[in-house]
């Protein structure tokens, strides 16, 4: 479940200084030239009583269509990896690296709002949400037949998204609160590979995925 947690909180990362007027149009304002972002998170998981599950603090960075990085810092060490063939989840505590083909899991992601603004309402039901907490809200619930959220939140400030909140489909839900950011920074290309280091546990395939003409 933490991984999920991980991997969806990713999937929705971008940010801009534009001052546009409610979330729909923040959000079209700060994917517009978006090509890399880097910065801080902390994520917090409650369970669905309300009671907190578990705390993170790390780095990511994203980079246009299909790479990114999150990497969990503090109090322990994770890092998931998208090098646009391969997913991989890497636990230096277990010695474990589990990896996946790319894609398939992420066709209904959230991810789509930022990199392609043409799928939002295909793949999505995006609704403005109001003000609260000082942020405007934009609420995202998946088309999918078995999504994997009930329910994604943005929140926005003029500068652009400073948390996220979704709620599972077991009733847990995520909040992660985002800092630092940097917009379309030089990242260096090996912070969007991943060899498994000697000794590394491999689960999955991890050879390249067979070529396909479909589009995540």
């Amino acid at each position: 479940m933490r991984k999920l947690m991980l991997w969806i909180g990713l999937s929705m990362l971008a940010v801009t200084a534009y001052a546009a007027t409610g979330a729909r149009a923040r959000l079209d304002a700060f994917a517009n030239g978006l090509h890399s972002l880097r910065g801080d998170f902390t994520q917090t998981v409650y369970d669905a009583h309300g009671n907190i599950t578990g705390a993170s603090h790390g780095l990511l960075a994203l980079e246009a269509p299909r790479l990114f990085r999150w990497e969990v810092t503090d109090p322990y060490q994770q890092l998931i990896v998208a090098d646009g063939k391969k997913v991989w989840v890497y636990e230096p505590d277990l010695q474990q690296v589990t990896v996946r083909d790319q894609g398939a899991t992420e066709a209904h992601s959230p991810l789509t709002v930022l990199t392609d603004l043409s799928q939002l309402d295909t793949d999505f039901k995006a609704t403005d949400a109001g003000m609260r907490e000082g942020l405007e809200w934009l609420r995202l619930e998946s088309r999918a037949k078995d999504p994997q959220f009930e329910y994604a939140e943005i929140g926005f400030d003029a500068r652009g998204p400073r948390r996220m909140v979704f709620k599972d489909t077991l009733g847990n839900r995520t909040e992660i609160v985002f800092s630092g950011w940097e917009r379309n920074p030089a990242i260096p290309a090996s912070q969007f590979t991943f060899v498994p280091p000697k000794g590394t546990d491999v689960v999955g395939d991890a050879a390249p995925a067979a070529a396909s003409g479909a589009q995540p």
